[in-house]
């Protein structure tokens, strides 16, 4: 069975981990919660990392247990002027192109701040879709709930036809165990996925021996 569909993750993969952008936006995250929920600035990281654990994101854990906003939340910590973070990558757009596989995005962020990202690295017209947060609520990676909901808006491949790019671990972990072929991109060992790359620029190195493979 050949590999159809690509599943690519938004920050930290489809741009250098090293461009800063993902750390704003934790910080911003670290600002609501002491500036519109009253989180003291020394309790918020062990709080974070509860939620996060229990929850999958910090946002789905506020959103249950304190109510917020979800349109604000996500407004709020994605208000960030993207061009000091990101720019239009030629090389990335053209390694897109080049492979004829179906492309969606697949984040635990908003719709939103995925089309400016992708606006901001020209690459917008190359993916076919967007299965973000508020998709899957009240889901998220990795929750297999969410990875089913992806699957269902690219027209319900079987996930053996199917490969998720992310840069967290436990994302890939429930990938592989539905059954996708799973690429880690980052500068940590990881033994949970199939094939392991540092830039999403390497990828066609390790995706073309799979593409070409059979289950």
């Amino acid at each position: 069975m050949p590999y159809t569909t690509l599943f690519f993750d938004l920050d930290d993969t489809l741009y250098p981990a090293s461009s800063g952008l993902w750390q704003e936006i934790r910080s911003r995250i670290e600002v609501y919660m002491h500036e519109r929920l009253g989180f003291a600035a020394e309790e918020i990281p062990t709080v974070r990392r509860d939620l996060f654990t229990r929850y999958g994101t910090t946002y789905l854990g506020l959103k249950q247990e304190y109510r917020i906003d979800p349109m604000d939340f996500l407004a709020y910590v994605h208000d960030l002027p993207l061009n000091r973070f990101l720019a239009v990558d030629p090389g990335l757009r053209r390694m897109l192109e080049d492979l004829p596989q179906q492309k969606i995005i697949f984040t635990n962020a908003d719709r939103n701040h995925a089309s400016r990202v992708l606006t901001y690295l020209g690459i917008t017209d190359c993916f076919t879709g967007v299965v973000d947060i508020l998709r899957n609520d009240p889901y998220c990676k990795p929750r297999a709930e969410a990875y089913l909901n992806a699957l269902a808006e690219a027209g319900n491949p079987s996930p053996e036809q199917c490969v998720m790019i992310d840069d967290a671990p436990r994302n890939l972990v429930t990938a592989r165990e539905l059954g996708m072929y799973t690429v880690y991109v980052g500068d940590q060992p990881c033994d949970c996925a199939h094939a392991r790359i540092q830039s999403i620029l390497e990828l066609p190195e390790v995706l073309s021996p799979a593409l070409s493979r059979t289950n």
